[in-house]
């Protein structure tokens, strides 16, 4: 009941806010414009606190009960589908009438092209609100300069927070101006202020958009900040922007704003070479912090450790209902027997499993966790994708440690992006054995050698015994490796955010399953 209470009077805040100056200024006409605002911004801390204070016990009383909280959380889910398999949430009953589903497991032409994951027209409430609060609170404590006015601004239209809270507003110090949703009038509004301490993007892959656009349209931002709002031109702030893009990419996001501290941004899968990217080059020597993890059928996971390097997530037993599949040597364990958070082993490695409440279908995602920890009874995790040709399970993070070593035997080579598709998807196998293609956005780099494109299968052969087996066999052929254009992944991008009702950003998916995406990148190569 007092849940119902808190999400009713949450939305009243914003209007206690506006009318808070309004108040202040009857009570107290002398007050200045900045004590204003800071008692504003006084009364959204002590909100936040409150409503991050509620949020966190509610966290703790679900986690200390993992198994009755999921169990709580699928009767939920069979009642918005309204039915009940057998008029039972048994979970042995469940599993048995519900088989796994992958999100490709229907060809294209069946499903119009749409995938098939869990849809949603938006992240279920209390998660958002819940991901929000915790994320807003947690990121405050560990960069206090970030919440001061001016010190935030987001450069993307959408915000990397799930659950949009205009009484947030005060807390965040948002620069620029408020509600804006053209790309170009954000990023301008962030370049006007030198003092930001945290810059805002929904998911990292379009922050990498943003700044490949940055330098690419540079002289037309750095004329237009010159020019200024009307009657404000800003020849000093243009001086500036103009030498940061001169030094080039590497560190620009601090020649720009010296005094940044970290990056906001909204995982939702698929985003690990992105950030590489960004961390690597333009956001070099910035933290980075996302609030949650997020996919098509919701929030799966929340971030309550903004000081870890590498981001770790708390998988809770809410809305959507998750289930773990075991994945052990290399290749996934039979898939009828899945596990319930608690249950979940320290070390060991999982494919999520997703149930909404919009329908009943038990979905593959194709994401994999490793469990490094445990919150109460449920397991804290690194979260990515994993690729499989011939039923084996090749991990996101490895993948990525092996492309990564072949990177660097690459003189000159940076990795922005990149992706895989099986050989019969582009009907490339030409009778030969299924292979990897990969296709790969290089900066620094127009083509590689075909003694350079094989380090890419020897490094994968030398990181998983599994797929160095099927290699020796014969079942899994050499992997061919494409260099494409860039613009490339952000058209990939677009194309996948076209398909999806979902509100949630589309994953960056590591694996395409469908031609027509395929071919997208074919079209678009290198070499």
């Amino acid at each position: 009941m007092l849940c119902w209470l808190v999400l009713l009077l949450l939305p009243l805040l914003p209007l206690l806010l506006l009318l808070l100056p309004a108040v202040a200024l009857h009570r107290c006409l002398g007050a200045s414009l900045a004590r204003l605002a800071s008692l504003q911004q006084q009364v959204a801390w002590g909100a936040l606190g409150w409503a991050a204070t509620w949020q966190r016990y509610r966290l703790e009383q679900s986690t200390r009960h993992a198994a009755r909280s999921q169990h709580q959380a699928l009767a939920r889910c069979l009642r918005g589908a309204r039915r009940a398999p057998g008029g039972s949430t048994d979970m042995s009953t469940f599993r048995n009438l519900l088989p796994l589903t992958k999100p490709s497991q229907a060809p294209e032409e069946q499903n119009g092209g749409q995938e098939q994951l869990p849809a949603s027209s938006q992240y279920p409430q209390e998660a958002a609100l819940q991901a929000t609060v915790l994320g807003v609170a947690a990121l405050g404590q560990a960069h206090p300069a970030t919440m001061s006015p001016g010190a935030t601004a987001r450069v993307t239209p959408a915000s990397p927070w799930p659950c949009p809270l205009p009484w947030l507003g005060p807390i965040l110090g948002q620069a620029g101006p408020p509600g804006a949703e053209d790309p170009r009038a954000l990023l301008l509004a962030a370049l006007r202020s030198p003092g930001l301490r945290a810059l805002e993007a929904r998911t990292a892959t379009e922050l990498l958009d943003v700044f490949s656009g940055l330098e690419a349209a540079g002289q037309e931002l750095v004329e237009a900040i010159a020019a200024g709002d009307p009657g404000a031109p800003l020849p000093g702030r243009a001086a500036e922007v103009r030498a940061a893009l001169e030094r080039g990419p590497r560190g620009l996001a601090l020649q720009l704003w010296p005094q940044l501290q970290v990056v906001v941004t909204l995982d939702a899968g698929g985003q690990a070479e992105a950030a590489a990217a960004l961390r690597a080059l333009w956001c070099h020597g910035l933290a980075f912090f996302s609030p949650a993890y997020a996919a098509s059928g919701g929030l799966l996971a929340l971030n309550l450790w903004p000081d870890q390097p590498q981001g770790i997530y708390l998988l809770p037993p809410g809305i959507p209902f998750v289930e773990l599949l075991p994945a052990k040597h290399g290749a996934l364990e039979d898939d009828s027997r899945t596990l319930l958070l608690a249950e979940a082993q320290q070390g060991e490695e999982y494919e999520l499993v997703l149930t909404t409440h919009a329908s009943l279908t038990r979905c593959r995602l194709g994401d994999v966790i490793q469990v490094v920890g445990a919150h109460n009874q449920c397991p804290v995790v690194r979260l990515g994708q994993a690729l499989s040709v011939r039923g084996e399970v090749t991990s996101e993070r490895l993948f990525s440690q092996a492309l990564g070593r072949a990177v660097v035997q690459w003189p000159g080579a940076k990795l922005l992006d990149h992706c895989c598709v099986e050989s019969s998807i582009l009907d490339s196998s030409e009778g030969s054995a299924l292979h990897y293609e990969v296709f790969l956005e290089l900066r620094g780099l127009r083509n590689l050698s075909e003694e350079n494109r094989n380090k890419l299968d020897l490094c994968l052969q030398d990181a998983s015994p599994h797929y160095k087996f099927l290699r020796f066999r014969g079942s899994v052929g050499p992997s061919h490796v494409h260099l494409v254009a860039r613009g490339a992944f952000s058209a990939l991008r677009a194309a996948l955010a076209a398909r999806l009702s979902s509100s949630a950003p589309p994953a960056m998916p590591r694996v395409l399953r469908h031609r027509q995406l395929a071919q997208l990148l074919q079209r678009r190569l290198l070499s």
